[in-house]
């Protein structure tokens, strides 16, 4: 009986000891991934970690082995890294290593004789993709997973090429790890699709639910629309945009409508916010995607800009500048990403990770665009300082359209008269349309005097004509504003003299009737009218420049010739405007009935007295000297201080590249100079003869063909090059003309990527995610290119992302 208890009280442990739990040590993780139960294979489901495939590292020597994920979640990561495909950085000049008495370095073209190679920038080695993602915690071949490999004199060795001795046979370990790949990706042979197939008619009912999903998350994101409301329940009267445009969908369409919500399986309903979130990354993905096919092999220039959001965090917006193959100069908003400071150096790791992600090499990079801020400028610390350490030919050009605000915000604070009336025009406005109902006065003021120029034939009628509109402020960061503010009181003056009045008469306060009576003297005041109309003159002129660096296709050399335009524009009106203007200005006092002063008489300023007159002068001379050539003097001064690039030698040696006025300064010499002492990395021994050969051939034939002819721009040059196939006759003359395109102007297209960002993330929608908010962004703002995107591969690229439970192939 005690044998027979015995027997009883045995257990599996009486046969089998149990393993102890082995503590490994915490190794280093390049990836925002948390690895501390990697080893814990048998964890339940609650204790899943989440993974950010996003931020998996894509250096093979730095990135974790397959094997040391948690094993419910390998398959994930090894299909993240399949869509992401081989880490094949193209660099201009890879690492020598020394091999016996001579020196080797690895070779670009073998990516594509081998397309399953990878290589490691920070250890200059090999590595193979497929066997990575196959290994075990044994490696068959450590030399090309784990440890790298660098004997570059063994590669390209016949039949002992060490390459093709890895690939091996058909049963090799490499080959069943690219047999594995192709398996993984087969969604519809694994084993619980097999088990539990559906029948093709569930399938389409599946994708076309999906479909809607996808359409529906579209349309949203082009709008910048909220996707989610407050309450999504059934009883709801209003469940969100997402849901009540599904339900639009399905009301057009009784197919959508007989599969979507309601009458969906509860298992795959696709409405989830961790649905649309997958659905708007994938769009995403597929534009970034685009864009980087759009770059290609070509040089490429970065744009940054910085500003807070709503939630008041610090927003990095990067667009990259490049020309594509078709020769068309493109700026593409490739990235939003939150930053902790402003500091250089975090910047520079942002970029740094964006450009590493997507695989486009800082040494590729030929230009930075960025604000005048030291952070970015500073020419030893600051972020253009640190880029030209890795890649000397990245070449920093201060934006465009901030040197045009700052020389015209300067040069009116230094004139104080001029000063003097933006601080009153700011007060008019802000006195006249701060309240609803002198607003509606204005408008109505204004009204009767336009019926009134109608009936009299002043104006003339038409579609578009005559619209009632408001007076503009100006604002802070764009000069263009102040112009709209100075058009807007000219054409309303009259409405808003009768506002004022109205305000003067019937005002509800002393202190409110006082303003008005002070803003009153000072529109009635010959002072005030001839400065108003100096400004108009001046403004217009530069107004022009303004707007036009705001256009993404402009190059600079065409900037440069703007502004020596603008320039040329102003010391015109400097020496033959003043007069006309006088007569404009004394007809319009003599419309509003506004004392003129005698222009010969002696002008007294200050308080008047004899005292106080350092020089006797008239009024014409001080109008004429004192504000009108002043105020244009130092328009011009500021211009040639902040736009003094004529100087800089590339812009010199580029501007014979020009092609207006029929190739007027077209030098063969300055051509070569401009690729030798700029852009010797871009250009070979070999081909700077080959360079000079061809600039005599294209003096020849290109600048005597018609097709070229009455063209003005290096950017129209570049297209028509590629329209006729001379880029391929003349592909080193087309390289050094794509690479001046790619020096940046302004960084426009990154503060328009802001207003994007005030629309989607608004201070209902505060807490938007990181990820989201830049998904929201790309799609939005590249919105040609989202548009455009396939939903069958949309459908096909969310089944593969994971194991979903409703079968959509």
């Amino acid at each position: 009986m005690e044998t027979q208890g015995n027997k009883r009280r045995k257990t599996i442990f009486s046969f089998f000891k149990p393993r102890e739990p082995t503590s490994t040590s915490e190794e280093h993780s390049p990836s925002n991934i948390d690895i501390s139960n990697c080893n814990d294979q048998y964890s339940s489901k609650s204790q899943r970690v989440e993974i950010d495939v996003d931020s998996l590292e894509r250096d093979p020597s730095i990135r974790i082995p397959i094997w040391q994920h948690p094993v419910n979640q390998r398959d994930e990561i090894r299909r993240a890294y399949i869509k992401m495909g081989p880490y094949q950085p193209i660099m201009p000049v890879y690492p020598r290593t020394e091999s016996g008495q001579q020196y080797r370095r690895f070779q670009s073209s073998w990516f594509k004789q081998f397309s399953w190679l990878e290589y490691s920038p920070s250890k200059d080695a090999a590595f193979c993709f497929p066997c990575f993602l196959f290994e075990n915690k044994k490696a068959h071949y450590p030399t090309f997973t784990t440890e790298g490999f660098k004997s570059w004199k063994r590669v390209n060795d016949g039949s002992r090429c060490s390459f093709l001795l890895h690939t091996g046979g058909p049963t090799s370990p490499h080959n069943n790890a690219v047999n594995s790949i192709d398996a993984l990706m087969n969604l519809t042979q694994h084993i619980d699709k097999v088990m539990n197939v559906q029948t093709s008619e569930e399938v389409q009912k599946n994708r076309l639910r999906l479909m809607a999903t996808i359409e529906s998350i579209r349309w949203l994101s082009l709008q910048a629309c909220a996707f989610r409301g407050h309450d999504e329940s059934l009883s709801s009267n209003n469940c969100g945009n997402f849901i009540e445009m599904i339900r639009l969908i399905g009301r057009m369409n009784g197919s959508i409508d007989d599969v979507v919500l309601e009458k969906a399986p509860k298992n795959a309903k696709y409405t989830s916010p961790m649905i649309q979130k997958e659905i708007l990354h994938i769009m995403a993905n597929k534009v970034r995607n685009k864009i980087r096919e759009e770059i290609g092999d070509a040089k490429f220039c970065i744009l940054v800009d910085e500003a807070k959001d709503t939630s008041n965090k610090e927003q990095m917006a990067i667009v990259l500048r490049f020309v594509d193959v078709a020769g068309f100069l493109r700026e593409r908003f490739f990235a939003i990403v939150h930053v902790t400071d402003t500091t250089a150096l975090t910047l520079k790791k942002e970029i740094s990770d964006v450009l590493d992600r997507n695989n486009l090499q800082i040494s590729n990079m030929r230009g930075q665009g960025y604000d005048g801020a030291s952070n970015m400028s500073g020419a030893w610390n600051g972020l253009q300082a640190l880029f030209l350490r890795d890649c000397p030919y990245a070449y920093y050009v201060h934006c465009f359209a901030h040197r045009l605000q700052l020389a015209l915000v300067v040069a009116a604070e230094r004139e104080t008269s001029i000063w003097l009336f933006f601080s009153k025009l700011t007060s008019i406005v802000n006195l006249v349309s701060a309240s609803p109902k002198r607003h509606t006065e204005l408008r109505s003021a204004q009204a009767i005097e336009i019926a009134h120029m109608v009936a009299t034939g002043e104006r003339e009628t038409g579609r578009g004509c005559n619209q009632i509109g408001s007076l503009h402020r100006a604002g802070t960061t764009r000069w263009s504003s102040h112009f709209d503010s100075i058009c807007s009181l000219i054409d309303m003056y009259k409405a808003v003299i009768t506002v004022l009045e109205s305000m003067v008469n019937e005002g509800s306060s002393n202190s409110l009737r006082g303003e008005a009576s002070g803003s009153l003297i000072v529109m009635r005041s010959f002072d005030f009218i001839f400065i108003l109309y100096v400004m108009h003159k001046i403004m217009g002129i530069t107004d022009l420049l303004c707007r036009a660096l705001q256009h993404k296709s402009l190059d600079i050399l065409n900037a440069m010739d703007l502004v020596s335009s603008t320039k040329a524009l102003l010391q015109t009106l400097r020496e033959e405007g003043f007069d006309s203007l006088l007569m404009n200005v004394e007809s319009v006092c003599t419309e509003y009935d506004i004392e003129i002063p005698n222009m010969n008489a002696c002008y007294k300023g200050a308080t008047g007295r004899s005292c106080q007159q350092k020089d006797s002068i008239t009024f014409e001379h001080y109008y004429r000297v004192g504000i009108f050539k002043a105020a244009i003097d130092f328009q011009v001064t500021e211009l040639n201080s902040r736009f003094n690039d004529g100087a800089v030698e590339l812009l010199m040696l580029s501007s014979a590249l020009e092609p207006k006025d029929n190739f007027k300064l077209f030098n063969a010499g300055l051509i070569y100079s401009l690729a030798e002492k700029f852009y010797p990395g871009d250009f070979t021994a070999q081909e700077m003869h080959y360079l000079r050969s061809q600039l005599e051939h294209y003096k020849c034939d290109v600048l005597c063909h018609e097709s070229f002819q009455n063209i003005s721009t290096i950017s129209e040059l570049c297209q028509r090059l590629v329209e006729t196939n001379k880029s391929q006759n003349y592909n080193l003359i087309d390289r050094l003309i794509r690479l001046i395109l790619t020096l940046p102007v302004s960084t426009a297209t990154t503060e328009l990527s802001f207003s994007a960002m005030k629309l989607i993330k608004t201070a209902i929608r505060n807490k938007i995610e990181e990820d989201f908010l830049a998904d929201s962004m790309i799609v939005y703002i590249e919105r040609e290119l989202a548009e455009n995107i396939d939903s069958d591969s949309i459908i096909d690229e969310f089944y593969s992302l994971k194991n979903r439970r409703a079968q959509l192939q």
